[in-house]
C-alpha cells in the first residue's frame, strides 16, 4: 500500500484524516498562495491544493509509491475571496461583512502520486446570524481568528456565529472526508485502518 503524505501544517486536516482512520505522514509545503489576477475562488483553491501536493511530491525526492494530500480553503462573499486576516482591523472587517448574511466555503482536495494527480472541489454555504455590538471584538480577542480563512473558525469558538450550513461541515472545517475518501479510494488507500497510538 502507498503511504500517504500530507502536506499541510493545519492541525484540523490531521484530525480529519485521523477521524476516518488514514495512517499519514505530515510534510510541510510552502507554496505562494497570492491569488492570480482575476483568478476565481474554484479555480484558485483547485490551483493552490495541487500546488501544495506537488510542492509536497517534490520535496520527497526520490518517493516509490508514495501519494500526497493537498488542500485549500476559501470563504467568498460575493464574489470576493477573504483569506487569512492580516491583522485586528482586517479581522473586525470581514466578521462585520459576514454578519447576518450567507457566504460560500469552498475547499479543494488533491491527491498526486508520480504517476497522476486528482482534484475534487467542494462548495458549502455558511449562514451567520447577525453579531451583536462587541462580539466580533471579544471573539479576535480570544486569538482564534488569527489563521482562519474569513477570520473564523467553524469547529471553534465561531460555532456560536454559524446558523446553518448547506453541504459539507467537515469541508468547512478544512477536508471534506466523504469526497476525500473517494478520492484515496482512487489512489487504493483505504479508510478505517488502524491508527497508531500516537496519531
Amino acid at each position: 500500500m502507498a503511504t500517504l503524505y500530507l502536506a499541510s501544517g493545519s492541525p484540523r486536516r490531521r484530525e480529519l484524516l485521523a477521524q476516518i482512520g488514514v495512517p499519514f505522514v505530515t510534510l510541510s509545503a510552502s507554496i505562494d498562495e497570492t491569488a492570480l489576477p482575476g483568478e476565481a475562488a474554484p479555480g484558485y483553491v483547485e490551483r493552490l491544493a495541487l500546488d501544495k501536493a506537488r510542492a509536497g511530491l517534490a520535496s520527497l525526492g526520490d518517493c516509490g509509491d508514495a501519494v500526497v494530500l493537498g488542500a485549500d480553503t476559501a470563504v467568498v462573499l460575493d464574489g470576493q475571496i477573504l483569506g487569512k486576516p492580516q491583522d485586528r482591523a482586517e479581522a473586525l472587517a470581514m466578521l462585520a461583512a459576514l454578519s447576518g448574511r450567507e457566504h460560500q466555503v469552498l475547499t479543494a482536495v488533491a491527491l498526486v502520486s508520480p504517476a497522476r494527480s486528482a482534484v475534487q472541489v467542494v462548495t458549502s454555504r455558511v449562514s451567520f446570524r447577525a453579531l451583536r455590538p462587541g462580539e466580533a471584538e471579544a471573539y479576535w480577542a480570544t486569538g482564534e481568528p488569527c489563521d482562519k480563512a474569513g477570520g473564523y473558525g467553524i469547529q471553534g469558538l465561531a460555532a456560536v456565529f454559524v446558523s446553518q450550513v448547506q453541504g459539507s461541515y467537515s469541508a468547512v472545517v478544512g477536508l471534506p472526508l466523504c469526497e476525500t475518501a473517494q478520492l484515496l479510494n482512487e489512489f487504493a488507500i483505504p479508510c478505517w485502518q488502524p491508527l497508531p497510538v500516537n496519531s
